[in-house]
């Protein structure tokens, strides 16, 4: 059997749900903008576009003005495309490449701009010092963007010492006149964009322009984009991390503290009155809610014991005084040879076994009671028929001199009422067998049902010498008798009334005692049972 006793833990379960809970929609947020990787991709595109434009224009002018003057087999005139391919590219971050129509490279732009400048000085701006919060924040950005960048699965790019646009399918593609472009991955995990065009004069091909470009900038653009949703997201994990551990607080501590006290009940040796477990009814929440369910059971449950100690008490003292009768009448029947005293020490014997059979069987029923109103499912029930069927039974066998008994109701049924039929059914016995024991002589008892707002009433009323006024609530205690002077001792246990209000009261209702006040003796029973 796993020990009840509440977990004593850093961090409870239910804190670590709500944390996982929370952080789940930002983290998979963040995660999900590294794999799908859209935004570097669209850049991509959008740089192979510009490309392509750049390139149309450098090849446009190239082919109306680096071209050799002969009206028909024009060529491209080596010195003047370097010239014209250096002042187009200076303003570029492109290098370009041209080739002639049999595919030697007769410029490049990387080339024809370092030779053509200077040496330049100019003060350097000073070096960014990214503070450590910062540096952890890049080395966290680049191990997650090693493991969730899109693979593209590009072929490999090489720089050859000697170019040949045979080397670059898509610059053999420009010398018969097609656009095209390429990508390629270098090995610092960049990546490398191609876009070739045809130089064209009077219609004819005369050699191809190579433009490339790697991702350095594109990638400089995504990473600065990456580190502001890392910062927001560092900064919303913060807040929820708090907000989560706060919700934690609220829900699991009380929750906690509720659970160690009633452990602490749980393990009790003796009484449990002086225990409480802590309130939270102030809370109009679920917490709340469930502080005063279990402060109202802990409550209920400590009434119940202290009533079964107190009916172990009676039960005890109620047999103990046969018992004791028993005894005597036996040691004295041992000790005795009167045959006239013998028999009435046998008849005393027998009338105290009639009486201690009579208190087990009540005993029993009571001790029942609480686990059958458990078992048995409370439902609509028809009161009026009920008390038909009762008094029914009781007119049938009441001989002609006993009390007459008569249903009456107040208006036309049914009465409807949620109860138990056949534990209802046990309380209007139980009334009526007390309203025939006080009843004289062809005396009459009514038995009354009718409704309220919010209840179906229904009263048992005898005419017998009443109950005095002081005595009104405690003939409802167990064992409580007091029988008429013609009765023959013994015969009631003093526990029906109990048992009456015990059914009734678990019902939600509520039954009482008073004296009739109609001009004639007696008492009367009534019992309100909820609509």
């Amino acid at each position: 059997m796993s020990d009840p006793s509440p977990r004593r833990r850093l961090m409870s379960p239910l804190t670590r749900r709500i944390l996982l809970i929370n952080l789940g929609a930002p983290i998979a947020l963040v995660l999900a903008f590294f794999y799908l990787d859209q935004f570097r991709l669209s850049l991509i595109d959008t740089r192979l576009t510009a490309l392509r434009y750049e390139a149309g224009l450098i090849a446009g002018a190239l082919g109306e003005s680096a071209i050799s003057p002969s009206e028909f087999s024009p060529t491209l005139e080596p010195e003047l495309a370097r010239q014209l391919l250096r002042r187009l590219s200076a303003q570029s971050s492109a290098r370009s490449r041209l080739f002639d129509a049999d595919g030697e490279m007769i410029a490049d732009s990387r080339l024809l701009l370092a030779a053509g400048r200077g040496v330049v000085t100019r003060q350097l701006p000073p070096p960014n010092i990214d503070t450590p919060w910062e540096q952890a924040l890049i080395r966290l950005y680049d191990e997650i963007n090693a493991l969730f960048m899109t693979t593209l699965n590009l072929p490999k790019y090489v720089e050859l010492p000697f170019t040949h646009a045979n080397d670059y399918p898509e610059a053999r593609g420009a010398l018969i006149g097609e656009e095209n472009e390429q990508l390629r991955d270098l090995p610092d995990g960049r990546i490398m964009l191609s876009v070739a065009v045809p130089v064209q004069g009077l219609r004819k091909v005369l050699g191809a322009l190579l433009l490339n470009v790697d991702s350095a900038e594109l990638d400089a653009r995504v990473r600065e984009e990456r580190l502001g949703v890392l910062k927001v997201f560092a900064a919303v994990l913060g807040f929820t991390v708090l907000a989560s551990l706060y919700l934690a607080g609220v829900i699991v501590r009380p929750i906690h503290r509720l659970a160690e006290a009633a452990e602490r009940i749980r393990a009790a040796k003796g009484r449990i009155a002086h225990l409480s477990l802590p309130d939270y009814s102030h809370r109009e929440d679920e917490i709340g809610d469930l502080s005063s369910v279990l402060r109202a059971m802990t409550s209920a449950l400590s009434q119940r014991l202290d009533a079964i100690e107190r009916f172990a008490a009676d039960v005890s003292h109620e047999i103990k005084n046969p018992l004791t009768s028993l005894r005597s009448a036996m040691e004295t029947f041992l000790r005795t040879e009167k045959p006239e005293l013998r028999a009435r020490l046998l008849a005393v014997m027998q009338d105290d076994v009639r009486r201690m059979d009579r208190l087990i069987t009540d005993i029993s029923g009571a001790s029942r009671l609480d686990a059958e109103l458990a078992r048995s499912e409370a439902r609509p029930l028809d009161i009026a028929a009920m008390l038909q069927s009762v008094v029914e039974t009781y007119t049938a066998r009441l001989s002609e001199t006993g009390p007459k008994i008569e249903l009456r109701c107040i208006e036309p049924g049914p009465y409807l009422a949620i109860g138990f039929e056949g534990q209802l059914g046990q309380v209007v016995r139980n009334l009526i067998d007390n309203a025939i024991s006080f009843s004289p002589p062809n005396g009459s008892i009514v038995v009354t049902v009718k409704r309220e707002p919010r209840h179906v009433m229904f009263s048992v009323a005898d005419e017998g010498p009443g109950i005095p006024a002081d005595n009104l609530e405690s003939i409802f205690e167990r064992f409580y008798s007091e029988r008429p002077a013609s009765e023959a001792f013994g015969l009631h246990s003093g526990l029906g009334l109990s048992i009456a209000r015990q059914v009734v009261q678990s019902l939600g209702g509520d039954i009482h005692a008073e004296n009739r006040d109609d001009g004639r003796t007696g008492a009367r029973f009534m019992v309100r049972l909820p609509l």
